[in-house]
């Protein structure tokens, strides 16, 4: 064995720099007093699943005290959280998040901000195939499920419904309650808006053939008052349908505000993009595949798409720093 040479004071001071080095990048990431309050959504959608494996991976990778996982009922409640300071990240379709953007002060410490652009939802609209319905126009007078309160599918629907001028017979539910309505025939059509596919509606076409709406003569008129919202199709195979039918699809933004300092908003936007595989793994272990899908949709660029929401500055920063 060689002998050992003695440290140098030159040594000695690389060795103290290198060491504080490690201290500031170490204090840089990690957050130890920081408990993050995430608004996610209903319980086995998923928003839900998606909050819960990326407030997981954040507690290991940030060293936070922890997540508190707030079941709600969507976009909108969302939104309303983030804004009442009931809530540090959310989740939102971005056409609610758009409004709620467009109507704030940018000086305003709860001004939603943006940290990424996670997957797109796709708009359905369900029907039995025995029912006689094959147009959206059919619908008028019918019992029609539109969503729950302050959620992302009743924003949809009742933008859809507004531009088609159909009056129907609303009926307020979630995606549970919808499925289980239309097949015991207590509703004759329900709107949802989802990941392709969606475990529920996948189940009801399993014992109880549906049919999915073409909204393709509307596309043109929502996008142009509602540029959000981007021409999309859900394939015949999705759902075993025998048709592919033209539908609206609608981003998904992680959101914030700008109380969060940057630091804090650049090492969860980092967070998101090294945790995919993670939330991938997490929810196919217990049979997700909804949610599965989302996550594989997580990307650096699209996840910088989030117009006309800002960026959060910290959110900002990590974008540069991976373009780089």
């Amino acid at each position: 064995m060689l002998p050992r040479r003695p440290r140098t004071r030159l040594g000695a001071l690389l060795a103290a720099l290198l060491a504080v080095a490690a201290l500031t990048s170490a204090c840089d990431t990690t957050f130890p007093g920081t408990r993050l309050r995430f608004a996610s959504g209903g319980p086995g959608g998923v928003y839900n699943a998606l909050a819960r494996g990326l407030s997981a991976a954040w507690e290991e990778q940030l060293g936070l005290a922890g997540t508190d996982v707030q079941e709600t009922n969507g976009s909108g409640d969302n939104v309303l959280r983030l804004q009442s300071d009931k809530a540090d990240v959310a989740i939102s379709a971005a056409d609610v998040a758009s409004r709620a953007a467009s109507a704030q002060r940018s000086d305003d410490p709860r001004a939603l901000v943006a940290l990424a652009r996670i997957y797109d939802d796709y708009l359905h609209v369900v029907v039995r195939r025995d029912s006689g319905i094959e147009t959206l126009a059919a619908l008028a007078g019918k019992r029609v499920a539109v969503g729950t309160r302050d959620s992302g599918t009743r924003v949809i629907a009742d933008r859809v419904l507004a531009v088609a001028q159909l009056q129907v017979r609303e009926v307020e539910d979630n995606l549970k309650s919808s499925v289980l309505k239309l097949r015991s025939g207590e509703v004759d059509a329900f709107f949802w808006s989802g990941g392709l596919p969606t475990n529920d509606v996948e189940a009801l076409a399993r014992d109880t053939p549906v049919r999915l709406l073409d909204l393709g003569d509307l596309l043109p008129q929502i996008r142009r008052s509602d540029p959000v919202y981007n021409a999309s199709s859900i394939p015949a195979s999705t759902y075993g349908t025998g048709v592919a039918v033209a539908t609206l699809a609608v981003p998904n933004f992680l959101l914030t505000t700008r109380a969060v300092p940057d630091e804090l908003a650049e090492q969860l936007t980092r967070g998101l993009f090294d945790a995919r595989d993670r939330i991938i793994g997490s929810n196919q272990a217990v049979g997700q595949q909804n949610a599965v899908a989302a996550a594989r949709a997580i990307d650096v660029l699209p996840g910088i798409e989030t117009d006309p929401v800002p960026l959060h500055p910290g959110a900002l920063a990590y974008y540069r720093s991976a373009d780089g």
